[in-house]
């Protein structure tokens, strides 16, 4: 993976913007250790940060390459998983490469077939090509929307990159917030519709969405969307199905030229791809592979079961681990540096995220870049599946409402009163957009038309937060993870799958354990479904009590104008009042003070201005 940013304007020298260009590309400089690039031409610049993942010793970028009179450059953050096939196409049509990464088959298709190359691309990336004969630049974002990709348009010019705070180095962009981007923290967040970038005028491609820019007009296509249709295959037909595609995206994904390792939570879906990745290395005979599994100073001790969170992982862990053979590693987490790592989280994210599941995550993964720079991941596999308690609940499935945010009252308690007068309008309709646009068949019950719609709140709203925290708290330390169920095969496949299929035997992700049943360990097959591990212990929540009550006090505070006082001391006096999460199963009490410190830490750091 990599970090990528540009600038386009046909009134621009670029010579003259050599400090701004340097502070753009040390920006990104985290998500791209390895080495870094800058091409400037006339009316363009094209920044590259690269992690040499593939063809190490090649795919220096920005990479160029002519054809005729025609030369195009590219700045590529992403891997394809179908390199191999795409290349053999561009080869018989006369196309030559120089280098074995996948970077150049991107850029090479790209200049066969223009911004429908897009639909011949298999894998997570984000990329800007610029055209010197067109003079025009053209971007893209992959389908499932793994991969970030912001931009700034304004008049006569427009700049793009990988993370906002990259936006924020070039002085045309300020740090100002609207109505709009208080609703999406305060209301919505961590979650983030669609498109945005949160700051006025910064905006972010869709999943699935490209774009060409010729320096006076943006036009901007969707090349992807979730699409209804008919499910022909049985049962047994389906198991098979499933099974074959989720083994031949994991098989893909597992290619590097560097080291790379699995998580492993004892959970279904990372033993899935563990397991995997596993028999795959034994039938090539290479060394067993190596996996990663997180936990908290003395969970074993304070640990709380739950409805969604039953049971602890470490039983699981190690029953996985020993089946089939991997080097394992258990990282432990100690409370107060986890609480530490809020603000560098928050950082990472470039916004308030998930508190102290990012800061966690971005622990975790500075731990596997000692030894590993590439990583398989489990994300996703239960928005596509059906693996939530909304999906089972029918109470809350029916309920018209985002089901992991089902009430904005715990939200409303901690602000003041009158604050954003038009928040609720604001969340309901983003909630009916996604379910009108929500592509049906006809001939689909109310109940499958109901699961299409939650399908797409998960997909758009709900995994596209976990993306996030997967992609910035990775990328952080420069370590790329992958996540095998994003393949858009099988995201197509999911979405029109009838739920009776889906949910086979009545279980959660019930055809996924089915698949594979007999090569996983009864135990992780029928094993309930348990999120992402937290922490129990109380030293976090009164470390983060303590700093929410600094910050209440401090008159310097950005929040003091946002911020009921009596609200936040109500969660810090009572936190087991919290009736239903901020956001999901994972944010509660302690979750809500930490979004606080985020929030602030957030404002102070980019001195963000509140516009009326």
């Amino acid at each position: 993976m990599c970090g990528i940013a540009g600038w386009f304007d046909k009134r621009e020298d670029f010579r003259e913007q050599k400090e701004v260009l340097s502070r753009m590309a040390e920006q990104l400089r985290h998500r791209g250790p390895d080495s870094g690039g800058v091409m400037t031409g006339e009316n363009v610049c094209l920044i590259h940060r690269r992690l040499a993942v593939i063809d190490v010793e090649n795919g220096q970028q920005p990479m160029t390459m002519r054809q005729g009179k025609r030369t195009c450059t590219i700045v590529y953050n992403g891997e394809l998983y179908n390199t191999a096939e795409v290349r053999e196409e561009l080869l018989s049509y006369g196309y030559r490469f120089r280098t074995m990464s996948d970077t150049e088959v991107v850029l090479a298709a790209y200049l066969c077939w223009g911004g429908n190359c897009v639909e011949k691309l298999n894998g997570i990336f984000a990329f800007g090509v610029y055209d010197d004969e067109r003079q025009s630049l053209f971007l893209a974002r992959d389908r499932i929307g793994v991969k970030p990709l912001f931009f700034y348009p304004y008049d006569k010019g427009l700049l793009f990159a990988s993370e906002v705070d990259c936006l924020l180095e070039n002085p045309l962009v300020k740090p100002a917030i609207t109505e709009e981007g208080l609703c999406e923290l305060l209301l919505i967040g961590p979650g983030r519709s669609q498109g945005q970038g949160i700051y006025r005028g910064i905006e972010e491609l869709w999943p699935g969405e490209c774009a060409f820019y010729d320096g006076e007009r943006l036009y901007r296509r969707r090349y992807y969307t979730l699409t209804a249709k008919e499910h022909t295959a049985d049962t047994a037909q389906s198991l098979q199905e499933v099974r074959e595609l989720l083994t031949d995206a994991i098989e893909r994904q597992l290619v590097s030229d560097v080291p790379l390792c699995c998580f492993l939570s004892g959970g279904l879906d990372s033993s899935i791809i563990s397991y995997t990745a596993a028999e795959y290395r034994r039938r090539h005979g290479d060394s067993p592979i190596d996996t990663y599994s997180i936990d908290y100073q003395d969970n074993d001790k304070y640990f709380q079961s739950s409805l969604f969170q039953p049971t602890p992982d470490s039983a699981f862990i190690g029953l996985m681990s020993e089946a089939i053979g991997s080097r394992h590693h258990n990282v432990t987490i100690d409370n107060t540096a986890l609480f530490e790592a809020l603000r560098p989280a928050a950082e990472a994210r470039n916004f308030p995220g998930m508190t102290d599941v990012d800061a966690s995550l971005l622990l975790f993964c500075g731990k596997i870049k000692e030894d590993f720079t590439v990583a398989l991941s489990g994300e996703c596999a239960d928005e596509l599946f059906g693996g939530y308690p909304w999906y089972h609940n029918q109470e809350i499935l029916m309920e018209d409402t985002f089901p992991w945010s089902r009430s904005l009252d715990i939200r409303r308690s901690i602000l003041r009163s009158g604050f954003l007068p038009k928040g609720e309008e604001y969340v309901r309709q983003k909630y009916l957009d996604t379910c009108v646009h929500t592509d049906k068949l006809p001939s689909d019950s109310p109940l499958e038309r109901r699961m299409r719609e939650m399908f797409a709140l998960n997909f758009y709203w709900f995994m596209q937060t976990l993306l996030d925290r997967k992609d910035r708290m990775s990328m952080a330390h420069g370590l790329e993870v992958r996540v095998p169920f994003c393949d858009y095969r099988i995201v197509d496949y999911a979405f029109n799958l009838p739920w009776t299929i889906k949910a086979l035997n009545g279980r959660e992700k019930g055809i996924v354990r089915e698949a594979f049943r007999g090569l996983l360990p009864d135990a992780i097959i029928d094993r309930k479904k348990s999120p992402y591990p937290k922490t129990h212990h109380p030293l976090y929540f009164e470390l983060c009590a303590a700093e929410v009550t600094r910050i209440l006090e401090d008159k310097t505070s950005p929040l003091r104008d946002i911020l009921d006082k009596s609200g936040v001391e109500a969660i810090i006096q009572q936190p087991d009042r919290i009736a239903s999460p901020w956001y999901g199963q994972l944010m509660r009490a302690p979750q809500i003070l930490a979004y606080i410190i985020q929030l602030d830490h957030w404002f102070r750091r980019r001195q963000v201005t509140i516009l009326s």
